[in-house]
C-alpha cells in the first residue's frame, strides 16, 4: 500500500500487477479554470479519471452542506463519497492522484480521500512529467463521458484519517502554542504586497510562511525527506510540529507542505481549508501585513 508517493516505476509496476487501483489526474491552472480540462484530454495516464478542482473535488456554489468556507469549499464527505461511488471507486482500490503542477492540485484530492478515511492513497512523485520521461505511455481524450468508467459502486465512509480545522477553531487558538499556522502561499502574498485573487491582502497574525513549490526539486519531485526535515525545523524553531496546521489562499496549495511534513517523518499534520479566503471574509477578524 502507497500512502504518501508513489514512482513513476512503482506505478508502471502497480498497474501491470493487476492490483485494484484507480488513477486521477487532477491537472489544473487557477487563473484559467478550464485549462486542466484541455490538459486531460491531451495527453494523461491510460484510464486515468478525470478529477476536477471546481467540478469534482469543491463543493458548488449553491451547497448547503459544504464542509468549509473559502473559495474553494470542501464538499461534504457524503457528496464526495457519492462521487467516488459513481466513478466506480472502491474501498479496496489504490488510489493514485498526479497533475503537471508540482502536486498542487492533485494534494487536494490526496488528501480528501484521507478525509474520508481511505489511507491507500498516493501522489505520482514528479507528476505526469515523470511518468513520461520513464517512458509511461500516455493517451487521448476522455476515458469515457467525463473521462470516469462506466462502472458504478458504493463507496464507505469511514473515520476521517486527517484533521480539518474550522475558522472557528483557528479564531479561539489564536497565538495560543497549540496551534501554528503554516501559510503555503506566495511570500509577496503573504505579506500583503500583492493580492490578485481575495478582497483582503495580508495574513492570520503570527502565521510562519512557506511557499508550497519550496517542498520540490527542479525536477518536481519532492526533496528528500531528511533535507524537508531540516527545512521544517528550522521553519518551526522549536515549536512542536504536531501542533501545525496548514492554509493557503483558498486550502488547496496548503496541502503539499502537509504531505511534505509527513515524507520528512514529522506525522500527520492539521488543514485550515477555509484559509485566507473565509478568514479575510470578516473584516473584524485580526489580519497583519508585512
Amino acid at each position: 500500500m502507497y500512502t504518501t508517493l508513489i514512482s513513476a516505476p512503482q506505478l508502471q509496476a502497480l498497474l501491470q500487477s493487476g492490483q485494484p487501483c484507480m488513477v486521477f489526474d487532477c491537472s489544473f491552472e487557477l487563473m484559467q479554470p478550464g485549462a486542466g480540462e484541455q490538459q486531460y484530454q491531451q495527453a494523461h495516464i491510460p484510464g486515468a479519471v478525470r478529477a476536477d478542482l471546481d467540478r469534482h473535488l469543491s463543493a458548488a456554489k449553491t451547497a448547503l452542506d459544504a464542509a468549509s468556507g473559502g473559495r474553494h469549499p470542501l464538499p461534504s464527505r457524503e457528496t464526495f463519497a457519492a462521487w467516488l461511488g459513481s466513478i466506480g471507486f472502491g474501498n479496496t482500490m489504490q488510489a493514485v492522484v498526479y497533475d503537471r503542477q508540482g502536486a498542487n492540485y492533485c494534494g487536494r484530492l490526496w488528501w480528501m480521500l484521507k478525509w474520508g478515511g481511505h489511507e491507500a492513497v498516493a501522489v505520482l512523485d514528479g507528476g505526469l512529467q515523470a511518468w513520461q520521461a520513464h517512458g509511461g505511455a500516455t493517451e487521448t481524450g476522455p476515458t469515457s463521458k467525463d473521462g470516469a468508467p462506466a462502472s458504478t459502486s458504493k463507496y464507505l465512509l469511514t473515520p476521517e484519517k486527517t484533521a480539518l480545522i474550522a475558522t472557528e477553531k483557528i479564531a479561539n487558538q489564536l497565538g495560543h502554542p497549540s496551534q501554528n499556522l503554516v501559510d503555503a502561499r506566495g511570500t509577496p502574498r503573504f505579506k500583503g504586497e500583492v493580492e490578485p485573487l481575495d478582497p483582503v491582502a495580508g495574513h492570520i497574525p503570527g502565521a510562519l510562511n512557506r511557499p508550497f513549490n519550496l517542498n520540490v526539486d527542479a525536477d518536481g519531485k519532492f526533496k528528500p525527506a531528511a533535507e524537508l526535515r531540516a527545512e521544517f525545523d528550522a521553519l518551526l524553531a522549536g515549536r512542536d510540529p504536531a501542533t501545525v496546521v496548514h492554509m493557503c489562499g483558498s486550502g488547496v496549495s496548503a496541502v503539499p507542505n502537509l504531505i511534505a511534513m509527513e515524507v520528512a517523518g514529522l506525522g500527520r499534520t492539521a488543514l485550515y481549508a477555509g484559509s485566507w479566503s473565509a478568514w479575510c471574509s470578516d473584516s473584524q477578524r485580526p489580519m497583519a501585513q508585512g
